[in-house]
């Protein structure tokens, strides 16, 4: 039995790696969209695809590490990357984020 559990610790292992690897390339691509990305629509898409890519990177660091503690971390950059999509795609929609006129 211990074998066992020793195996598919060893299998989470290797997949968080992967996973992470998957990610860090995503966040490298992302990263060049962002920068030169065609349109501000691309790079708001982008930076929104960042932001839950770091939501990725949070929840696997917790499973790597055993730990329930960076689970407030996940909520809040999920909580700051909704945020920032918001501000963003007003600033796209209307040029302004904040509205003063009312």
């Amino acid at each position: 039995m211990t074998d066992f559990l020793v195996l598919t610790e060893k299998i989470l292992e290797i997949t968080v790696l992967i996973c992470l690897a998957g990610i860090s390339i995503a966040l490298i691509l992302l990263l060049y969209r962002i920068i030169a990305g065609p349109t501000q629509a691309d790079r708001a898409i982008a930076l929104d695809a960042m932001g839950i890519d770091l939501m990725g990177i949070a929840g696997l660091m917790s499973i790597l590490l055993i730990t329930d503690k960076l689970n407030d971390v996940v909520l809040l950059i999920g909580i700051l990357a909704f945020l920032g999509t918001l501000a963003i795609a007003k600033y796209l929609e209307k040029g302004v984020i904040i509205d003063r006129d009312n």
